[in-house]
């Protein structure tokens, strides 16, 4: 074995990252964040303060963080070009949608919570599924692989 790392196959490195791959993982790593964030906030407030059903809020604190992990491990291997990164990012977003539809339909303070998040997936959406983004993702089209198997 060799001390030396062997470069991935599938993070092609002779082209500059585009912009959009950087804003595209930037969006992705800013949701993981904000469910950190969220997590941490109602895990504390479950453990020190005085919930309804403080097993609960514990349960719910701990659940958003471990879902920060799909989302920030997307991001993460968007900024290393790896292919396996977009279909995670894509289903973050996808996932984001129905939870920014139900926030614009409360009746509070969570309604920019909603249009933010709503705008942040599909831009996001809109950047990973860009031609420059896949290519530099190296993810090939359909019908593609058999030619570059030869």
């Amino acid at each position: 074995m060799s001390p030396e790392q062997n470069p991935t196959p599938d993070a092609p490195t002779a082209e500059p990252r585009p912009g959009r791959l950087t804003a595209a993982a930037a969006l992705a790593a800013l949701e993981g964040l904000a469910l950190v964030a969220g997590g941490g906030y109602m895990l504390v407030l479950g453990l020190t303060g005085d919930p309804d059903d403080r097993q609960q809020a514990v349960t719910g604190g701990v659940t958003l963080i471990v879902l920060a992990l799909l989302p920030l491990l997307a991001a993460r291997g968007l900024l290393l070009r790896r292919g396996w990164s977009r279909g995670p990012a894509v289903i973050t977003q996808i996932m984001a949608l129905p939870v920014a539809y139900n926030l614009l339909q409360a009746d509070s303070i969570a309604i920019p919570g909603g249009i933010a998040l709503a705008v942040v997936a599909i831009a996001a959406l809109v950047l990973l599924v860009n031609p420059a983004t896949t290519r530099a993702l190296g993810i090939r089209g359909p019908g593609r692989d058999v030619q570059d198997q030869k």
